[in-house]
């Protein structure tokens, strides 16, 4: 069951937002606070012993926006979320990002995460895109679970980005 977005806010599960106008039906906009290009590259294992994300470099903003070549970028959200233990959170693309040939890829939200979260921009238009600070770019709904989960997140990204 989606848990609509008026909820979320009650709940608290998104705060330090931009604006009302973040609040959706079926969940709550968020919006980017940063974007990192990457530097290097990672490696992943099988139990996070050799995990290395890969290091970025923060492209500031010019006049309050950014515009970014085809590739990919690491973002940041301006909104803490904090993910009940009875749900999950999933994130999509605004429509207006995918129409401009922008896609933002992501992980799900654990029960029990709480952070401000990053995700992959990846920008497929060979024009590339301008991007203004704070601009919505994902929606963020809220799935509650058929039961309590075996165990609540506790990775290494809990509470990242404070």
């Amino acid at each position: 069951m989606i848990i609509p977005g008026s909820k979320v806010l009650q709940e608290k599960w998104v705060s330090e937002m931009i604006g009302e106008s973040q609040l959706q039906p079926c969940g709550i906009d968020l919006t980017l606070k940063e974007v990192h290009s990457f530097e290097d590259g990672g490696e992943i294992d099988f139990d996070n012993s050799k995990r290395r994300t890969s290091g970025t470099k923060k492209i500031e903003f010019e006049n309050g926006e950014v515009h970014l070549k085809a590739g990919g970028y690491k973002i940041l959200y301006n909104e803490y979320v904090s993910i009940p233990a009875d749900a999950c959170a999933l994130g999509f693309p605004r429509s207006s990002l995918l129409r401009c040939g922008a896609d933002i890829h992501c992980a799900v939200w654990d029960p029990g995460y709480h952070g401000r979260s990053e995700s992959l921009l990846v920008v497929s238009n060979p024009h590339g895109i301008t991007l203004h600070r704070n601009a919505k770019v994902l929606q963020l709904i809220f799935v509650k679970l058929e039961s309590l989960p075996h165990a609540e997140y506790g990775g290494k990204y809990k509470g990242e980005n404070k």
